[in-house]
């Protein structure tokens, strides 16, 4: 199942409509204020979840009105965030896939957390990716290949999550690589390109940020 997640970071509502046309998508979750672009998209989540603090009283009340939605309301004392919790929940309905929008913005923090939440998805095996208009961001921990046609602008950064990863090896990117450890403290993935058709990366051990930019 391909799920959707709209959480309360700052979202392009023009590019949010047009990724939803791009992707169907069987289950959509609205996390906290991300209730607003469903309801100014005039779309129904399947599922809302989230303390609120951020959340319009008025669209919440809305969105409260509909007896196809479920809701999850949490208190605002928690050990996790709105993000966490919604992706918790897309995994319980057994996502194969997950898409995260409204992820990134001016809160750096949050972005850096969620950037680590799709781990989460990793671990069980699931695909996420955190998108917004500029970038589409992913972890990898094996062999991926990207193919140039369908890239997501014209960039590809790889940045470690982990400590190191060893055997980092680039085929079909203007700068390639083999069997290269990426330390964490190293600017050396940022900002490649891929000049042949399909391009893939290779790796032994540790995971990749992966980062696809259209600036």
């Amino acid at each position: 199942m391909k799920t959707l997640i709209v959480t309360g970071g700052t979202l392009d509502h023009a590019f949010a409509l047009s990724y939803l046309q791009q992707h169907a998508f069987d289950y959509m979750i609205a996390a906290d204020a991300g209730i607003r672009f469903f309801i100014q998209a005039g779309i129904r989540p399947d599922e809302v979840l989230g303390d609120f603090d951020s959340a319009d009283p008025k669209q919440l009340q809305q969105l409260c009105a509909d007896p196809h939605i479920i809701f999850h309301r949490y208190r605002p004392e928690k050990d996790a965030v709105d993000t966490e919790l919604a992706l918790e929940l897309a995994l319980d309905r057994n996502s194969s896939e997950v898409h995260i929008l409204g992820g990134t913005g001016t809160r750096l923090d949050h972005m850096l957390g969620t950037v680590r939440l799709l781990g989460f998805a990793a671990e069980r095996g699931v695909s996420c990716y955190l998108v917004d208009a500029h970038n589409r961001i992913r972890l990898i921990r094996e062999r991926t290949v990207l193919e140039k046609a369908g890239q997501y602008g014209d960039y590809v950064s790889l940045i470690p999550l982990t400590t190191q990863v060893t055997g980092v090896t680039l085929t079909g990117f203007k700068y390639p690589l083999q069997d290269y450890t990426l330390g964490g403290f190293s600017s050396l993935g940022i900002s490649n390109e891929i000049v042949e058709e399909t391009a893939a990366v290779d790796l032994k051990e540790g995971i990749l940020i992966l980062v696809e930019s259209r600036d």
